[in-house]
Order: structure tokens, then sequence, then C-alpha cells
């Protein structure tokens, strides 16, 4: 095998590493066609600029890429989460690392099958495995609120008395039909029943937005005092500090990405003093990524510099309030603020 040809397409592939997000798993085939690609790719894009890298470093090359499996389909099938809660795996298993965790009516876009196991793309982009017997083709009633409470029992009647359907926990959509005797009758991807209307919000909400919203993240966080710690987590059964993050912003109606990296990222720098809602990340040399921890300011009410930050910590394992000035650990870490909110 000529190690040139092998060294351009590690260098083609290089840019699709990241495989929360990217598929491209790529070989030339062995035999006499030094220039025939095999293996799988996401999708024709990724094909298409791994193709153009090997053409440039190789311009003499023919490339072959009929072989290769591209997973996007231009109709794909689209499955819908229709339990309260499941696992996004990194391999089709439970044993397999748990990256995420999708809620009810949470759409996943199918791009390969394993027995008992689908590999799918989410809304968000995030790739993973996800259990088939948890999913369902039927789509999700068109939502009109969202769980804002950590969680919401679904009961089969208009009463505390009626048997409870199953439990949805925060920021699983909801589509609410009727008010009956105080109780707002809803559907879910996960069931149908009646809920406590106090523990839903609506999605379309015409006041003022920023102060509002950052009302909401500070009242929301502190719901979630002391619940543990879970890597990959999404719920007051557990969660990880960017999905704690992910959620609180979810709930007052900002969609941010899943992880801590992404978060920092995409948001805007800022400088002391924080405001409610202000992001703070950290990172330091032999962590999993660059940047691997995210906390939420609490803003002025808990220091004067917003340097009080609520967060899922797996030290104190669980959802608490730090100084990140008075630890150590925090404060040597520190590497920015980003915010999402407003200005």
């Amino acid at each position: 095998m000529d190690d040139q040809l092998l060294t351009a397409l590690a260098e083609a592939c290089a840019p699709f590493g990241d495989g929360r997000f990217h598929v491209c798993e790529l070989a030339i085939a062995p035999g006499d066609c030094r220039t025939c690609l095999q293996g799988r790719v996401l999708d024709t894009a990724t094909l298409d600029a791994v193709l153009a890298h090997l053409r440039q470093r190789a311009p003499g090359a023919r490339w072959d890429a009929e072989a290769v499996h591209v997973l996007r389909q231009a109709r794909p099938q689209r499955l819908t989460v229709a339990t309260n809660l499941t696992g996004l795996q990194r391999s089709p298993s439970w044993l397999g690392e748990q990256q995420s965790q999708p809620r009810a009516g949470a759409s996943a876009e199918v791009l390969a099958e394993d027995e008992r196991w689908v590999f799918v793309r989410l809304d968000d982009g995030y790739l993973g495995w996800m259990y088939r017997a948890y999913l369902s083709e039927a789509a999700a009633p068109p939502p009109t609120h969202q769980v804002a409470a950590p969680f919401t029992l679904l009961y089969g009647g208009p009463n505390y008395l009626a048997p409870v359907v199953t439990r949805l926990f925060a920021g699983t959509p909801v589509a609410v039909e009727t008010h009956d005797n105080g109780w707002a009758r809803l559907g879910s991807a996960a069931g149908e029943g009646y809920a406590d209307p106090m523990d839903l919000r609506p999605l379309a909400d015409d006041r003022p937005l920023d102060i509002r919203r950052r009302h909401m993240v500070h009242h929301d966080a502190l719901q979630f005092i002391g619940v543990p710690y879970l890597w990959g987590g999404t719920s007051v059964h557990g969660i990880d500090c960017s999905g704690f993050a992910q959620l609180l912003h979810q709930l007052a109606g900002v969609v941010i990405p899943r992880d801590a990296d992404q978060q920092f990222a995409a948001g805007r720098p800022v400088e002391p003093p924080f405001a409610p809602g202000d992001l703070l990340y950290f990172g330091a040399p032999g962590d999993h990524r660059d940047v691997s921890h995210v906390g939420v300011s609490m803003g002025p009410e808990v220091e004067p510099a917003g340097w009080g930050m609520i967060h899922s910590s797996r030290g104190r394992n669980g959802v608490y309030v730090d100084d990140v000035q008075a630890v150590a650990s925090l404060r040597e870490r520190f590497l920015g603020a980003r915010r999402f909110l407003g200005e």
C-alpha cells in the first residue's frame, strides 16, 4: 500500500473525527485497486469533502467511492422516543457509554440497525445507539407546552386518587388539550393523562424576554439542588454539568448545544460581573476535553461579581451552589464565560 495515499486519506478523514457528530470510517480496499475506497460516512457532504482532499493531494489518481456506504438518505426513517426517558449509547448495548438521555417526543433519524438497537441522529446532530423497543413510528403530538417542574406525574383522571400513568421530566414537550377541574389534560409521546398545570410552561410567550428568562433560569436551577450527578444524564434522576446548563436554557426557551465544549464555542464571551444564566467554563490538562465542565452563574444574588454558580459536580455528586473564587479546583481551571441570554 502506498504510504502517501494512506497519509492523504488520514488527513482527509481527520476533520470528521468527532464521533459525537460525524461518521467517516474509510479505508483503501485491499487488492490491486490502490484508489478504491470502502467503509461508511455520515452523508454525501462528508464523502465529497474527503474526495476533494484526496484529489488535491493525489491529482493523478482516480478515486473510486462506489463501495462507500452513505448513512443519511434522502428519505430517512424517523422514529420518536415513546418512553419518558431513554439512553443514547456509544455502542449498541446498555453497557456502552451513555452520551445523553433524550426525553419523550425526541425525534431520531435512523441511520443503521443492529438487532434490537438502532444507530440514530438526533435533531441537534448528536449520533448514538438507542434501544428500538423504546421508539415509535408515530410522531409526537404537536406540543403547546413543556414540563417545567423537575418532573410531573401524569394521572389517569383529574385528581390525585386516579392511577399514575407515568412521570414526565423537565423539558418534555406536551400537547395540552383541555382543562378539567383545575387539571390539564394532555398528550405526550409517552402517554396521555392529567397533570398539574402549575408544572407546565407554554412554549409561546410574548412577554419581555431577557429579564424573564434570567429569572426562569435562576428559579428553575434551584429546584434541582441535590439531584445526583450522572454522566450523560438529563433529568432529575441524574444529570451532568452540560445537560443541566442545556436543560435550564431549554426551559427558558433558548436552544444551546449539548456538550460544554460546543457551548463554549457557540456562546458570546462575557466578563464579570456575570448575570444570572451566564455560563462559566472550566478545563485543565488531562481532562477528557479541553473544555470539560460548565456551571450556571447565579448573578449578584449569591456573589457580587457573579462568581457564585450552580452546577452538577461530579466531585460533589450532584447539583449544588459553589463560589468559584473560594474553590481552588474551580478557580484554577476557569477558562471563560459565555452568554446565550440576551445582551
